[in-house]
């Protein structure tokens, strides 16, 4: 990549679309992976972002992307899981939450549809973390 190219890829925002609400509140309370321990969680979606999340439904699954703001930007290898007896991995291939874009991705269950909130099963987000999307997941080509 160019100079020049790097400096457009720069010149690009991202804003939140809602935060998370969950009892998590530090790191090392949180669960590697929602999948093992994570409490339930509600996303609070901004109300200008109300029609984007008009159809969405509880008891189907959604990706969440968000932005793990407490999350080191200077991180570039980690020991998976922070086992120090597993070697160390460049964390384009960990999904630790430490790396130069710090964005979770998370599948999580709709409980619950609340206006504007949304209750989640498997989200080990914290709480006031930014949501920056959410997307469905899709199944086969015959349903989509």
């Amino acid at each position: 990549m160019d100079a020049a190219s790097t400096d457009e890829a720069a010149q690009f925002s991202v804003r939140p679309v809602g935060r998370v609400r969950s009892p998590l509140k530090r790191r090392e309370d949180a669960p590697r992976q929602g999948d093992e321990g994570a409490p339930e969680a509600w996303l609070d979606f901004a109300p200008e972002f109300a029609r984007a999340a008009q159809e969405l439904r509880a008891d189907t699954d959604v990706l969440v992307l968000t932005w793990l703001d407490q999350a080191r930007r200077d991180v570039l290898a980690v020991h998976p899981r922070g086992e120090t007896d597993r070697p160390e991995t460049g964390v384009f291939s960990t999904r630790s939450p430490d790396r130069p874009n710090p964005i979770g991705l998370h599948r999580v269950r709709i409980a619950e549809v609340a206006g504007l909130s949304l209750r989640v099963h498997d989200l080990e987000a914290l709480d006031g973390t930014p949501v920056i999307d959410v997307k469905p997941v899709l199944g086969g080509p015959e349903e989509r």
